[in-house]
């Protein structure tokens, strides 16, 4: 990213999961039904966005979660990130940095995967996955133009939302992530 060759030595880069996090936190305000979970057959709806994501640490995935993502820049937002993902690999996570997640994000793209069906991390509503960017040819009308695509992948709870619910909260995520403009309005 342009942005990341521009910045300072040592600050936070921007990253895919970084705005990932952003695009599902908008999402979550434009859709507030995913942003809820059943406690004991009761519908919890959350007044706050907290977004978890995927962490691959020597023991295993470890989810810490970014609070309020929705008041957030990016910038912010890649920098706790960081933060975190920091004190995942080394081990160092306090338990309130792993609780409190209103949606995960995971991505396979740093170890090469194009897709794939993210599980759920319960007592969350959703999950959004996301596989590794690619360039494709896309025909354009007149000719076939280079086109970056991400393939993103969304599961939920039946409970709380429908499949059709599903598909506007992901194409809402889609259409952030075309126009990256959108984000940070």
């Amino acid at each position: 990213m342009k942005f990341n060759s521009e910045a300072e030595e040592g600050s936070a880069k921007l990253t895919m999961v970084s705005i990932l996090i952003k695009a599902t936190a908008l999402a979550l305000k434009k859709y507030p039904r995913f942003n809820s979970s059943y406690d004991r057959d009761a519908l919890i709806l959350k007044k706050y966005i907290h977004v978890g994501f995927a962490v691959d640490t020597p023991k295993g995935l470890v989810v810490p979660v970014i609070r309020d993502c929705d008041k957030k820049g990016l910038i912010e937002i890649a920098s706790e990130m960081r933060a975190l993902a920091d004190k995942a690999l080394g081990g160092q996570l306090s338990p309130a940095d792993i609780q409190g997640g209103c949606i995960t994000v995971s991505s396979l793209g740093g170890v090469g995967g194009h897709g794939f069906t993210p599980i759920v991390n319960a007592p969350e509503a959703a999950i959004l996955g996301a596989g590794r960017a690619v360039t494709e040819a896309v025909w354009d009308g007149s000719g076939f133009q280079p086109r970056q695509m991400l393939p993103i992948a969304l599961s939920w709870d039946h409970r709380v939302v429908d499949g059709v619910a599903a598909a506007r909260f992901l194409g809402f995520v889609a259409a952030l992530l075309n126009d990256l403009r959108r984000v940070a309005l």
